[in-house]
């Protein structure tokens, strides 16, 4: 009897062993992707095939780029998804794959969209050459209701002014403190929101008495450079090749682009309008100026000013910085207008392209 039990214990064994070598699906490990591998570039327009390794059956699979859903497939088979609805730059690309009641199994990877347009070419012709005052060290310019806004930067000189357009005359002025470099402003209703350099500060005016209404720390810690508004956003530059999107009440952000052109990023995006549906961006220590998509981040046009007011012609032109930087848009009556950093003279100019 004794050893028919140590038989029969054997014997179980044996079989447990046998049943534990038979294959099976492997859920421990977890799924990967396929295609696309992390870094590919991809042109915007073009598709890009979606393809993952799973580690167990699944029932759909629903892909994001950037958490905005592209598309639900039922089943495991591979897809080719269009990149034409994709804003440019750095996309995360995340699959969450269902099975069953279980939680989504949820793995990411990411690609570049860049842009292979080859921006529009515009020339310009000055219309009318006007004052501007030599103390200010633009750095945001703004039209609204026949004036002129400005902020001036510099450590200890920073100041918003309102001028006539037509003589440079300074009808308004208010001083910020000396530890502030201001930067880009907008107007929003019935304020004025600028930017400063360094300090993470944003000041909010009244726009009709320049009362300084509030100072708060901006959102993100980063450098402010460049603002504008479409009545609907505000849109803000830190000198990358970013724009971030603005609540235009709030002041948070709700997004963000990255502009590319056919070379690829364009970086130091500094002083921005809005002009029919474009946002233009001076590029800061260049004279020139792109005409950006705010939908993608698109450079659907360009603008070189080299010859504008040529260096040998500048009153001030023994510091560098002293370089283009300042656009404001008539739109009533379609003007526009550019000056730069210190420059005794703001010039109205007429596009036409190339």
């Amino acid at each position: 009897m004794r050893n028919k039990l140590i038989c029969l214990s054997l014997g179980s064994i044996f079989l447990f062993a046998n049943c534990s070598n038979e294959p099976k699906e492997n859920t421990s490990s977890a799924s990967s992707w396929i295609s696309p591998e992390a870094g590919t570039s991809v042109n915007l327009g073009d598709s890009v095939n979606l393809e993952l390794s799973l580690n167990a059956k699944a029932d759909s699979i629903v892909y994001f780029a950037d958490g905005v859903k592209l598309q639900k497939l039922v089943g495991e088979k591979p897809v080719s998804v269009p990149t034409n609805q994709l804003p440019l730059g750095i996309k995360s690309i995340t699959a969450k794959i269902y099975r069953g009641n279980a939680e989504p199994e949820e793995i990411s990877t990411n690609i570049v969209v860049k842009s292979t347009l080859v921006p529009q070419k515009f020339n310009f012709t000055v219309q009318q050459t006007l004052k501007h005052d030599t103390s200010s060290y633009t750095q945001g310019l703004e039209f609204h209701n026949g004036f002129l806004y400005e902020s001036d930067g510099l450590l200890g000189e920073s100041s918003m002014r309102k001028t006539d357009p037509a003589t440079g005359k300074i009808l308004q002025i208010t001083k910020v403190r000396d530890e502030l470099f201001s930067e880009g402003i907008t107007i929003v209703g019935d304020k004025i929101l600028m930017l400063t350099y360094q300090n993470n500060l944003n000041l909010e005016f009244d726009l009709n008495s320049f009362k300084l209404l509030r100072e708060f720390q901006g959102q993100y810690q980063r450098e402010g450079w460049g603002l504008c508004n479409d009545g609907k956003v505000i849109y803000s530059t830190n000198g990358s090749n970013s724009i971030f999107i603005l609540n235009k009440d709030t002041y948070m952000q709700e997004g963000s682009i990255e502009v590319y052109d056919d070379n690829g990023p364009v970086n130091e995006l500094n002083e921005l309008e809005f002009i029919n549906g474009r946002i233009f961006a001076n590029i800061y220590n260049s004279n020139r100026i792109v005409m950006i998509d705010p939908v993608n981040g698109q450079v659907t046009g360009e603008l070189d000013l080299t010859n504008l007011y040529p260096d040998s012609d500048r009153t001030m032109k023994d510091f560098d910085g002293f370089v283009l930087n300042g656009i404001a848009w008539d739109s009533k009556g379609k003007r526009l207008f550019v000056t730069g950093k210190k420059w005794d003279k703001l010039f109205q100019i007429k596009l036409s392209p190339q």
